[in-house]
């Protein structure tokens, strides 16, 4: 079933409606800057919410058992439970607790990034469109920013990206990419790493695998691998995504042990409170709840895409939980069009100001999301 912020407080047994109050800057969820954040509606009762790329669901049971379980430690720092949190991440992944890294979401991950490796000679090398955060961090410490506009199949062009990566800080390499949903195997992956290092053999790679659960295509790999091995790679991960806790904030990265040992001062203490940590913990081998998310994000996905397809639009390849279709025109109206009648669509990304992002719901928020764009559309 749905959650919805009633209903999970109503689970944990509370009556307080600040409990998930909507994040200020930095969630995956509200990819745009603050100042785009407060310029938008408040969402109105009943608003089916398409545009942030979360998961309709919400966490699994075993995340709320564990938030309740953890309510008598509200009042006390979260050491313990963050070193459950890195105890559980270093099992799933086979590595070492050194690897680990943890943040307030991966938001934070990829701040702490920006701040450890780039400068104002060293500058970050990022797509357009992708995700925004790094290049927001970025410009705000006033570090140089290079992007590279993705390819004509929606893709990173990752030989341009290699080519800007002399003297670079830092790459962010989005694995599948926000918001254009397409991803590179792992051949073209260590292909790509190869290039870099043959231009900048200092560049720090930043591969942003927020999506990872939701990849369907068999020449995928994670980067983990990579990143134990070069202390050059960084892998981040977000319990934002099927994990469906974006508005607990909880993320980390992988890194080789003296990668980790850089990013670590960069990183706010205690920056992860004690419900997220425990609902972290609990979820992360959920093996049952990740299938379920799998299969019901499949199917509502392809739903949707066979409506697209049948009324004669293009829609992009998608490994993740959203989707990108072509309108041929200005998605504006569209979008404006749907949120009146009670349905929120992804903001424009340009240089694609055709192409309308629309995350995936549940089939019953599909279902009626669509009769609403067919009237939008027509």
């Amino acid at each position: 079933m749905p959650v919805s912020r009633r209903h999970f407080v109503s689970a944990l047994g509370l009556g307080g409606a600040g409990l998930l109050s909507p994040p200020l800057f930095g969630g995956r969820g509200h990819e745009a800057r603050l100042a785009d954040w407060l310029a938008t509606p408040a969402a109105p009762a009943g608003l089916i919410r398409l545009d942030s790329n979360e998961n309709p669901n919400g966490p699994g049971a075993r995340a709320f058992d564990a938030i309740r379980a953890m309510f008598g430690e509200a009042n006390r720092y979260p050491g313990d439970p963050e070193r459950a949190l890195i105890i559980a991440i270093a099992k799933q992944h086979g590595v070492a607790e050194e690897n680990v890294v943890l943040g307030c979401g991966s938001s934070e991950i990829l701040r702490m990034c920006v701040e450890a490796f780039c400068s104002s000679a060293q500058h970050l090398v990022t797509a357009s469109p992708t995700f925004e955060l790094p290049a927001n961090f970025a410009r705000t410490m006033g570090r140089p920013v290079v992007s590279v506009p993705v390819d004509g199949k929606l893709r990173l062009d990752l030989d341009a990206m290699a080519n800007k990566s002399g003297g670079a800080g830092l790459i962010f390499f989005c694995n599948p990419n926000n918001p254009t949903a397409t991803v590179y195997g792992d051949a073209a992956v260590r292909e790509w790493v190869a290039h870099v290092r043959r231009e900048s053999p200092a560049t720090r790679i930043l591969i942003d695998e927020a999506y990872h659960e939701y990849v369907d295509d068999p020449t995928y790999k994670s980067a983990i691998p990579m990143a134990l091995a070069d202390p050059n790679i960084i892998v981040s991960r977000t319990f934002s995504k099927v994990f469906g806790m974006a508005g607990l904030r909880a993320g980390y990265a992988i890194a080789h042990r003296d990668t980790a040992r850089r990013l670590q001062p960069w990183r706010l203490g205690s920056g992860v409170n004690v419900l997220a940590l425990a609902a972290a913990t609990a979820s992360i081998s959920d093996a049952e709840h990740i299938a379920l998310e799998q299969r019901r994000n499949r199917e509502a996905k392809a739903f949707t895409r066979a409506f697209f397809e049948k009324a004669g639009y293009e829609v992009g390849v998608s490994e993740t939980n959203f989707l990108m279709i072509d309108l041929k025109r200005d998605m504006r109206p569209v979008r404006e069009a749907c949120r009146k009648d009670g349905v929120a669509v992804g903001r424009p990304f340009p240089p694609l100001t055709t192409w309308l992002r629309i995350s995936i719901g549940t089939m019953d928020e599909m279902q009626k999301a669509t009769e609403v764009l067919r009237k939008a559309l027509a």
